[in-house]
């Protein structure tokens, strides 16, 4: 009689294992099903997102305003590759990027033209960068080679007078060095013209929608930080200098240009 039992419970219970193990193998279907849409979901929008990031890079924008004119240029004013920089005196990678400009100057010369553009940014960091640009312009107002001059002095030694108090004592000591008349200097650092020339740049800057430093343009194409170096600069432009071969060839060599021509 117990045998009977015993028989007839298990047999009482194999159904209910049957059901259990359908459901089991249910749930697990369902959720296969479930996750695999999500998945594809989320694969897709993040290769829609890596081909938006790979699309057509930003360009200067046609009704961008023309900033300072003329503008503190080197190079040919003629030449078919345009390198346009917007920097500010007190921003870190703007000092580490100087050197890799002026090597880059030093080696295409006339073949490019380069534009310095100022554009201090209004953080409490950079408390000192608009009169910075204010006091290059100021010496570009007695020389076109002397906005140069003391541009470079600012950016050799940005790290000193960022940190010094009496950093208007250590500029005045700069236009000393590059022989400016100091009180000329002075004068126009505290005039209407060398301030109206650092806003036409910011104003430029601005309408191109650039909110960072250093910002730099190959023939109206924005460059990618990471591209920022000696190699990858002249990767870019000599792609410029090779689409424009044909043209090399027909058109007479355009003459050096190592200043602006504002004063």
């Amino acid at each position: 009689m117990n045998n009977t039992n015993n028989v007839a419970e298990k047999k009482s219970n194999t159904p209910i294992l049957i059901i259990g193990v359908v459901l089991v193998v249910a749930l697990l279907a369902g959720w296969y099903l479930l996750s695999s849409p999500k998945t594809a979901s989320n694969t897709n929008t993040a290769n829609k997102a890596n081909a938006a990031n790979t699309t057509k890079p930003n360009t200067i924008p046609a009704n961008a305003p023309q900033g300072a004119n003329p503008p503190n240029q080197q190079g040919s004013p003629t030449a078919l590759v345009t390198l346009e920089e917007f920097a500010d005196f007190q921003c870190p990678q703007c000092g580490a990027v100087h050197p890799i400009m002026n090597e880059i100057k030093s080696t295409y010369g006339s073949r490019i033209r380069f534009i310095f553009r100022n554009y201090p940014l209004a953080i409490p960091a950079h408390d000192k960068s608009y009169n910075a640009a204010v006091a290059a312009e100021a010496a570009g107002m007695q020389s076109p080679n002397k906005f140069w001059e003391m541009q470079n002095l600012l950016f050799t030694n940005q790290k000193a007078w960022t940190a010094d108090p009496n950093y208007r004592t250590t500029w005045k000591d700069y236009a000393q060095k590059i022989g400016l008349d100091v009180a000329k200097w002075e004068n126009d650092m505290a005039g209407i013209a060398a301030k109206s020339r650092v806003d036409e740049d910011m104003r430029r800057a601005k309408g191109m929608g650039i909110n960072s430093t250093p910002t730099l343009y190959i023939n109206g194409v924005d460059v990618p930080f990471q591209q920022m170096n000696v190699t990858g600069l002249k990767a870019l432009i000599d792609a410029e200098l090779a689409k424009a071969a044909p043209q090399n060839q027909t058109a007479p060599a355009a003459p050096a240009n190592t200043g602006n021509t504002n004063k």
